[in-house]
């Protein structure tokens, strides 16, 4: 049986083998690492695939340990017993069901829900479509496309309004220069 990308969510990449065993090094994609622990079955894809959202997966698998460790998360899975089967799955993401995600605070948002609303002033004037999240370290970094245009918009709250995802809107207030 395949099983296809979409509706899969992506909370890590491989991005190296570790030891003699199989385990594999994870880059998180998540704000909560811990997840690793409490997760269980997970899909493993190629970014291409699931950026497209189309194919199918490379494997299921099953978490038989995960730690938290300097260079990420390290999780031993059962489908992968030593590092030359670890070493072939380097490049691959780490996915699960879109379903099983963790419920967030109010006011947080996953970015996948955030990519593609439309972005529009507080007087009500269409300003583009919200394309990218860029994950700065003091706050996130809205990019917004407006008819081969982009302008960028921190993701704070003097300048996000109202994030609507049943009304797919993100409501903002800008300063001028702000749209280049």
């Amino acid at each position: 049986m395949s099983v296809g990308v979409e509706g899969l969510i992506a909370i890590g990449r491989i991005v190296k083998a570790f030891g003699v065993r199989g385990d594999l090094i994870v880059q998180p994609m998540t704000d909560d690492p811990e997840r690793f622990a409490a997760t269980r079955r997970v899909f493993l894809g190629r970014y291409a695939d699931a950026v497209a959202g189309t194919g199918t997966v490379v494997g299921e698998a099953t978490i038989e340990d995960s730690q938290i460790d300097g260079r990420g998360v390290r999780l031993h899975l059962a489908s992968v017993p030593d590092r030359t089967a670890a070493e072939q799955c380097v490049g691959l993401l780490v996915m699960i069901p879109k379903d099983e995600r963790l419920e967030l605070e109010d006011g947080r948002y996953y970015v996948d829900d955030l990519i593609g609303l439309t972005v529009v002033s507080s007087a009500g004037e269409n300003l583009g479509t919200l394309a990218d999240v860029m994950r700065m370290p003091g706050h996130d970094v809205y990019v917004v496309h407006d008819h081969g245009t982009e302008f960028m918009i921190p993701a704070v709250k003097e300048f996000i309004k109202a994030v609507d995802l049943a009304g797919r809107t993100v409501t903002v207030e800008l300063i001028e220069g702000m749209r280049g």
